[in-house]
């Protein structure tokens, strides 16, 4: 099956969202804007010690509140399971189970009441006897539980002392990122009902069916009595991915009251209930050759992680991969602290590893006096260092030389604290990219009516990365229809399976669904006409026809076809459907390395060396992709992706209070990200073809314009004023 030359133009094409109207009109329906008779509202009760156990909790004020409908607490729930086991790593542990509280913010009390307003009045009336332990905060705390290669991901390649021993230079150094907190603009919210055995819930979820599957294993009911709903999402970067306490407390509350509950979550409880990027500490040691090549890479990393729970961050393992060198290697570890769980956040792991491998690439090309942007391409990998295959594609080499052109780099002079404009000091800095390829099994149902007009739908998310647009041009594409004859609906996990919106593996997992479930589509309208003496098509295959204007042509005789429409009336039908499923590609059976994402980054600051005043006046983004769906919604993944690099380089930063475990800065008041003002011109370049391990030739752009930003900015401090900057983010005080 092919499409015709006009409909292969709607791929591609800046297409604006599809479901933007929704969105500036305030008609988008988001899970807190849902509404049951009978709904009653939820507030959590959080623990104001970071570890120990709670010694008498007495809720009987809170009780009589007005409007108080029950409050629970560990006396009063249920034994619940945990949730099973998810593509992710482990669920997080069932709350409120016992007396032991593991972090500040712990839910050790929920209170269900009329109103919203009664219900957090109530909850401030719940107190709470402590028995507080001294808390473990600090990921180098000598008494922390360390975790050793805790997924088995260390690598070792050549013999790392001997590569030191021949290097005419090493560079080595310390490199710290502090906790970031998500923080989408929209509060996380749950709204759950009771139908008898049968629940529904609404839920800021980035993966619909996981939140299906865990509520199935925790209250123990068939996945089939549970909908989970979320056809709009405001925002997640990561917080949505796992089914996290306040989930599980508003259905366990419904289920009590016997009403239908919301709990929306404040924005000080969104620092300790949702996950967060986890601090780290990093020790980069690199050896080099006078002529500038690699000999020796060892990069060690340890971040922090929950006391009773698991995260999936190995900030070292990039450094295996990124560059031609014979002695290579990488070790992880993890400290168990008193702090709340931490989750993936946009690029987890790769954006605080790529800042300190970055930086000390950069460190090795200036101890050779070797331009950066020479170093990086002398040390270019065509293949993946430790499969020994060839990438399924690359073009990264590309995105160096066009980045580089675009910015004007060749106008970089190499000496530190030699480009000034009046008293700003002016540097320019730039660092390689590589994102992992990340895919999962995933399925998506196509139906063509008898109107002409096709219904896509797949239990996806869309969290403002564009899915919603980008699969109803798909779509348009394969069946030959105009894009207002399309409808994409995702979000609701009655729907065809799809993995979570996450790790830059949606997009390829999807649209390989969509693209196989057009075909079987198409052959099912085949097989309906194979026979019929009125069709055109008849005895046609797959191979023999086109699509395009709504309709099926023989490839070899255009005027030889008819409607999808023309197909369904004649034969008494309403509309066809058919299912498709896509598998990711495995390195063995391609021959070859399954590519993920590359770019490289490029950045001007001017600094004020006597204010320590430090701008970020201009950056470009030149990324390989693969095959871009629609420029306008990948340019805008990777303008979103750099500011949020900005933010990490220059304003974000958890602050935990070293004697309580506090959360210090948990508002948008203290909490410092980018305003319009902080973020520079933006360019962004898109480079390379197709990736022909997928039928769709597609890669995931949603993390990489974040990773590398971090370090170009660093490497552009050192080039304007000479200072190597080792720990995020880069304040004032540093330029000083």
């Amino acid at each position: 099956m092919t499409t015709v030359e006009g409909a292969r133009t709607v791929v591609g094409a800046g297409l604006d969202r599809v479901e933007a109207p929704l969105k500036v009109t305030g008609s988008a329906p988001y899970p807190n804007d849902f509404s049951y008779p009978g709904m009653v509202h939820a507030a959590l009760v959080g623990s104001t010690i970071a570890a120990g156990r709670i010694r008498r909790i007495d809720a009987s004020a809170a009780q009589s509140a007005p409007g108080v409908l029950t409050v629970i607490t560990h006396l009063t729930a249920p034994q619940l399971e945990r949730g099973p086991m998810t593509l992710l790593g482990p669920s997080p542990p069932a709350p409120m189970q016992d007396d032991r509280i593991l972090h500040y913010g712990q839910p050790v009390a929920v209170v269900v009441a009329a109103s919203l307003e009664q219900a957090r009045h109530a909850a401030s009336l719940v107190r709470v006897e402590y028995e507080p332990t001294e808390a473990l905060l600090d990921v180098e705390d000598p008494r922390a539980e360390i975790l050793v290669d805790p997924w088995g991901l260390d690598t070792e390649r050549g013999d790392v002392a001997a590569g030191f021993a021949a290097a005419d230079a090493v560079v080595e150094g310390r490199y710290t990122t502090p906790d970031n907190t998500n923080n989408p603009l929209g509060l996380m919210a749950t709204i759950a009902s009771w139908h008898g055995d049968s629940l529904t819930v609404h839920d800021s979820t980035q993966w619909p069916h996981n939140v299906r599957n865990s509520l199935a294993a925790i209250f123990k009911i068939p996945e089939s009595g549970i909908r989970v709903l979320a056809p709009y999402v405001g925002g997640g970067f990561g917080a949505g991915l796992r089914v996290w306490p306040h989930t599980v407390l508003t259905a366990l509350a419904a289920r009590e009251v016997r009403h239908p509950v919301k709990l929306v979550l404040t924005r000080p409880q969104m620092f300790t209930s949702v996950g967060h990027r986890p601090n780290s500490v990093q020790h980069i040691k690199i050896g080099v050759t006078a002529a500038g090549d690699l000999v020796a890479i060892e990069h060690r990393g340890i971040s922090s992680v929950a006391m009773e729970d698991d995260d999936y961050e190995p900030v070292s393992l990039g450094s295996a991969v990124a560059y031609t060198c014979p002695n290579v290697s990488t070790r992880d570890r993890q400290a168990r602290l008193n702090i709340p769980c931490p989750g993936s956040m946009r690029a987890p792991a790769e954006g605080q590893g790529n800042f300190a491998l970055e930086c000390a690439i950069d460190e090795a090309a200036h101890a050779v006096g070797m331009d950066p942007l020479e170093f990086r391409l002398r040390n270019y990998t065509e293949v993946h260092p430790v499969l020994g295959l060839p990438w399924s594609s690359k073009a990264l080499r590309e995105c160096y030389t066009r980045g580089a052109e675009r910015f004007g780099w060749s106008r970089r002079t190499p000496e530190t604290g030699s480009m000034r404009d009046g008293r700003w000091l002016i540097g320019y800095g730039m660092a390689g990219v590589s994102y992992p390829f990340y895919q999962v099994p995933c399925q998506a149902r196509v139906s063509v009516r008898r109107d002409g007009s096709a219904f896509v739908r797949s239990a996806a998310t869309d969290i403002g990365t564009g899915t919603y647009t980008v699969m109803t041009q798909l779509a348009a594409e394969l069946l030959g229809l105009d894009i207002d004859r399309v409808r994409f609906d995702l979000g609701d996990s009655d729907m065809p399976y799809a993995p979570q919106a996450g790790g830059s593996g949606l997009t390829g997992a999807l649209g390989n669904a969509l693209h196989t479930a057009c075909g079987n589509l198409v052959r099912e309208f085949l097989d309906i006409v194979r026979d019929d003496e009125a069709s055109p098509l008849r005895g046609a295959g797959p191979d023999d026809v086109t699509t395009g204007e709504g309709r099926l042509y023989r490839t070899d005789a255009p005027d030889r076809g008819e409607s999808f429409t023309d197909i369904l009336g004649r034969h008494g039908l309403e509309e066809i459907s058919a299912d498709g499923r896509s598998t990711p590609p495995e390195a063995q059976q391609l021959g070859k390395a399954t590519a993920g994402a590359f770019a490289a980054k490029f950045v001007e600051v001017r600094i004020d060396p006597g204010l320590g005043l430090l701008r970020v006046t201009r950056a470009v983004s030149a990324v390989d992709g693969g095959r871009i769906l629609n420029e306008k919604t990948a340019a805008s993944q990777i303008i979103g992706g750099t500011v949020g690099g900005i933010s990490q380089a220059l304003f974000e930063e958890t602050a935990t209070d070293p004697g309580t475990g506090r959360i210090a800065n948990a508002t948008f008041g203290d909490y410092l990200v980018p305003v319009n003002a902080d973020v520079p011109d933006m360019d962004v370049i898109f480079c390379g073809a197709p990736d022909p391990a997928s039928a769709l030739g597609t890669k995931g752009v949603g993390e990489i314009g974040l990773v590398g930003v971090a370090a170009a900015i660093g490497n552009a401090i050192h080039h304007a004023t000479g200072r190597r900057l080792r720990s995020l983010p880069f304040t004032i005080d540093q330029l000083l």
